[in-house]
Order: C-alpha cells, then sequence, then structure tokens
C-alpha cells in the first residue's frame, strides 16, 4: 500500500507539475496557431478538470471533449431494449453501473427497477455466472456494454456459460471500437481537431497500433497517456513537440501499462466470441460502419437480440430536444453551452447521457465548476 502511495505521489507531485507547466508555456510560443486537443476518454476529461490543469496551460491550447464514454454513446433504442427484456416474465436483467440511470424513450432502467421489476448493477462481469447458477428457472440477460477495454470480460464471461452450458445466460452486446469513432468525428467538415489524446485502458487491450490509421489519414498526433497529473501533462507536451516539428505520429506516453501490440490473448478471446456488426447508431454522432461488436454465429443461442427478438423494439429514437449531447460529443460544443445545463439537467435530473454517466464531460463539468 506505502508503494502504491508513492507511486501515485511520483505522477501528482506538484512541483513536477509546475515544471511541465513551464516548459508547456516556452513550447506553446513556438506554435504557430492555437492547438485543439480531443480527449477521447471522459476519464482524462475528469483528470483535467478534478486537478485544475488547464488553469496551467497557455491560452492557445484547447480540450476537446470526446465521444470515449460508453454510456453517454448509447442510443435511447438500445436502453428501450434493455427495458423490453427486464420486463420479460421470469427474467433478470445485469448491466454495469451509470447504464441503470440512463435515460431511454419514456423510462430507465432504475426507474424500472422500482416498478419491481428485477434489474440488477454488477459490480463484475463475473458475477452473471453466480446469479445465473442460482436462478435456473429465470433468464438472466448481460445487457454488455464498454469499450474495447471492457470486451475482453464479455468475452471471458461468454466462454464460461457456454462450457458450462448455462443455458439460461444470455447477452446483450453493446461494445463499440474507438477508432471508426474517431475517424467519423474527422470526417465531419464542422470538425476542429487538431491532435489526440488516445483512451489508456482502450490501448492496453488493443495497443496503440490502431491509432496509425488516424495519424497517417488524417495527419494529426495522437498521443497515448495515462490518467494521473504528470500524465496529462507529459503527453501535452509531446503533441505540441510534434506539432512544432510538423509531424503526426503515435507516441505512447503510457508505457508503464501500454504496448504497441497490446494483450493478445485478449485480442483472441473477442475475436473467438465476437464479429463485426457493419453498422451501429451511437447517441449524439449517428450511424458509424463498422464500430460495433456483436456475438459471432457460433454463439447465436446466447444472443438475446436474437433469442428475444420477438420482444424487441429497434426503431431509432432522437434525444431530447433541449439536449446538446450530440454536439458535445463531437466536439463542436461544452456542456455549459447548453440551455438546460445545471438546471434542468442535472445528475439528478439528466436529459442527456453525458450528464449521467461518471465520466460523462457534463457531469464532470457540473461537478468541478469552471475548471476549463
Amino acid at each position: 500500500m506505502q508503494d502504491a502511495k508513492a507511486l501515485y505521489d511520483i505522477f501528482r507531485h506538484p512541483q513536477t507539475i509546475r515544471a511541465l507547466s513551464h516548459k508547456i508555456h516556452r513550447e506553446a510560443l513556438k506554435l504557430s496557431q492555437p492547438l485543439k486537443i480531443m480527449e477521447v476518454c471522459g476519464g482524462h476529461t475528469h483528470t483535467i478538470m478534478k486537478y485544475g490543469l488547464k488553469q496551467l496551460l497557455p491560452e492557445c491550447i484547447e480540450f476537446i471533449h470526446g465521444p470515449g464514454c460508453p454510456v453517454c454513446i448509447m442510443p435511447k433504442e438500445r436502453i428501450d431494449q434493455a427495458i423490453d427484456l427486464a420486463r420479460m416474465n421470469d427474467t433478470i436483467l445485469l448491466t454495469l453501473g451509470d447504464m441503470i440511470r440512463v435515460p431511454g424513450s419514456a423510462s430507465s432502467l432504475v426507474h424500472e427497477r422500482a416498478q419491481g421489476y428485477d434489474i440488477r448493477p454488477l459490480y463484475s462481469p463475473m458475477d452473471a455466472l453466480k446469479i445465473a447458477r442460482e436462478n435456473p428457472t429465470k433468464n438472466v440477460i448481460f445487457f454488455a456494454i464498454g469499450f474495447e477495454t471492457t470486451t475482453p470480460m464479455t468475452a471471458a464471461l461468454i466462454l464460461r456459460a457456454d462450457h458450462e452450458k448455462l443455458h439460461n445466460l444470455f447477452f446483450h452486446i453493446n461494445h463499440v471500437l474507438v477508432p471508426p469513432a474517431i475517424g467519423a468525428i474527422m470526417d465531419d467538415p464542422q470538425n476542429r481537431i487538431d491532435a489526440f489524446i488516445g483512451p489508456s485502458h482502450v490501448s492496453v487491450i488493443t495497443g496503440s497500433q490502431i491509432y496509425e490509421p488516424i495519424a497517417r489519414e488524417y495527419g494529426k498526433p495522437v498521443v497515448v497517456r495515462g490518467f494521473e497529473p504528470v500524465d496529462v501533462m507529459e503527453g501535452i507536451l509531446k503533441i505540441i513537440a510534434q506539432k512544432n516539428e510538423n509531424c503526426s505520429e503515435v507516441e505512447v506516453q503510457y508505457t508503464r501499462a501500454v504496448t504497441r501490440e497490446g494483450n493478445h490473448k485478449a485480442q483472441a478471446i473477442i475475436e473467438q466470441t465476437m464479429s463485426v456488426r457493419q453498422n451501429f447508431r451511437w447517441r449524439g454522432l449517428g450511424d458509424i460502419a463498422n464500430s460495433a461488436l456483436k456475438l459471432g454465429d457460433s454463439y447465436a443461442h446466447l444472443d438475446a437480440e436474437v433469442v428475444f427478438s420477438q420482444f424487441l423494439s429497434y426503431e431509432p429514437i432522437d434525444d431530447h430536444k433541449l439536449c446538446i449531447c450530440g454536439s458535445i460529443l463531437k466536439g463542436l460544443a461544452k456542456p455549459n453551452d447548453c440551455t438546460v445545463f445545471g438546471t434542468a439537467c442535472t445528475p439528478n435530473t439528466p436529459l442527456g447521457s453525458c450528464m449521467v454517466s461518471s465520466e460523462g464531460s457534463c457531469n464532470a463539468y457540473y461537478r468541478y465548476g469552471n475548471a476549463l
């Protein structure tokens, strides 16, 4: 425990952070124009705001908040499908974290739970195995969400369920992929992004190689960095250096966890159990081709979308008219540009998904005030 504290102290050391700030200010003077950096992951947004890092940076550096929160990008129709499944007789619906609070078209999972439906948030996906074993007469359905970070856990769970022949455990797969989303943002003619901060935990699984086409095709630097304040400052310094040298490459600041190749074992079990969807609608971003996963054909007997298709609705549903989460996720607006931010829309009364999730940018602005 003491060693862990010492490690964190290194990456949060005030003197180190100030030294990096001075160096960033010095190097930023060489920039030919202001620098707009998108941090794809919501965890990075919270680090920047929690530690007041924006105040330590020159005014020419602007952060743009990306779509790297799996709860924030889940479209209403997918949440409605989870509610459809939960309302079936003899059913237990399982999911992770903030997902139960995200509003669908007319309800949310937490509201349905209050109505008496058996909806349970999980600490670990593996808990689904125990719940399925203990309830052999019920359909246990895992509403699986997340980027490449959490996908291996779901894949391992699928393999275990199939191996144990748990015929009452099913999966509704909502795992999404980072590179197609970045591509969709860059293809938008309104985009104003000069560089990307690559998500850390995703990169542990995939490796940094997945961003190489982004750097090559769009000419934008990508720096994969960790979540601590020193990580953030070092990542910014690396981006500035690339811009000043007029190059666009993928760099890894988070070398203590991320390699170019990633976790081959995790990648293998994902490939074994899942395949790429032709299309998936992202909340706020619209349809993005090849941007999500589904259960592979050999596991169709565990696929809730196949087994219970007659109970599911598939009609796309727009967000609340006053919610600008779509523009926020694209980096075209900030949370405090929204007319209902902090009034009608709060973490306790969210109109949009960016306010619900603990990693959402609206939630970060609400929690940490005007830190950006």
